[in-house]
């Protein structure tokens, strides 16, 4: 049995963040970085155990405007008008705040627990997220792991029109409606059969809602998101040794979303999963959690 710290709310950057820990206190420090309108329990439990065993502290979190941390106000529903300015006009979308201010979130969230330096592992908007701690913040991190992410380079292919229109679709109105949007939604973004995670997902949703949604949370993540530009130009400067994750068939942050990733930061290692969409299934997990457990401790024998 790993070690288990169950979930904690701390002051961290002027807002609570809810956190939980898996593993012995002395091990390699990892944070999890969730993606857009994700909680924390996206990434699994069993994940998490997994993970622990090959000797991390592993450290996963809500981001702000979702779960049980703080929920922001401010800036309305994202409308279509405004992606096409962005997209062929270059004119930014307002936000109440950007990929930054989360990124200091994650390193705030560090100081309230002691942590020096960390290796950092996010998924899609946590990915980019990561990606901002090492650009704004390298000597916090030992470590770089983006999965499903991205560089903001408006040349990236946009995401398919099924995935995109599940991203705009209007929050669902009531718990009914929640969990048939949840099933139909993962169903998107895994791309092809996944049985096994299809019979868990009514169980996973009612463990989402419990905890709480935040439509309008969601929309200011996802105008941080547009809001940031592209930090592609920025990516070549760093240092800190990377590893980029992506699946050959996904819909949302499109396959050349991680290897623009990969290119654009000097020496990363790009692993790229035949079969995997926009998801972390069970089934790439031994594949995933092999690759972040060769590259953390790599990283961390080099700077010993």
């Amino acid at each position: 049995m790993t070690a288990h710290q169950p979930p904690q709310t701390v002051r961290a950057n002027g807002i609570d963040i809810c956190y939980e820990i898996f593993g012995n206190d002395n091990a390699e420090p990892l944070l999890l970085i969730m993606g857009l309108g994700a909680q924390m329990i996206h990434w699994d439990d069993a994940f998490c155990e997994q993970l622990a065993t090959h000797g991390f502290r592993v450290i996963r979190f809500d981001n702000r405007d979702i779960g049980k941390s703080s929920h922001l106000t401010g800036g309305k529903r994202l409308t279509p008008l405004e992606l096409l300015k962005l997209r062929f006009l270059r004119i930014p979308v307002a936000a109440p705040y950007r990929l930054i201010d989360m990124a200091k979130d994650t390193v705030a969230l560090m100081d309230a627990l002691g942590i020096k330096s960390a290796h950092l592992v996010g998924a899609s908007m946590g990915g980019m997220i990561a990606q901002e701690v090492t650009l704004s913040f390298p000597d916090r991190v030992r470590s770089l792991t983006s999965i499903m992410s991205t560089t903001g380079n408006p040349r990236v292919p946009p995401p398919t029109r099924e995935a995109a229109a599940m991203l705009m679709a209007p929050p669902p109105q009531s718990k009914e409606e929640f969990i048939v949007r949840f099933g139909q939604t993962w169903k998107v973004l895994r791309v092809g059969s996944f049985p096994e995670e299809e019979a868990l997902d009514l169980d996973r949703a009612e463990r989402v809602f419990a905890r709480g949604l935040n439509p309008a949370g969601v929309g200011r993540q996802l105008r941080a998101v547009l809001a940031s530009g592209s930090r592609k130009e920025r990516l070549r400067d760093v240092k800190t040794p990377t590893l980029v994750i992506h699946g050959t068939v996904d819909p949302l942050v499109r396959p050349e979303g991680g290897k623009d990733t990969a290119e654009s930061i000097p020496g990363a290692k790009l692993l790229m999963i035949d079969g995997m969409g926009h998801a972390l299934p069970m089934r790439f997990w031994p594949e995933i959690i092999r690759a972040i457990d060769k590259h953390a401790h790599g990283a961390a024998a080099q700077a010993a």
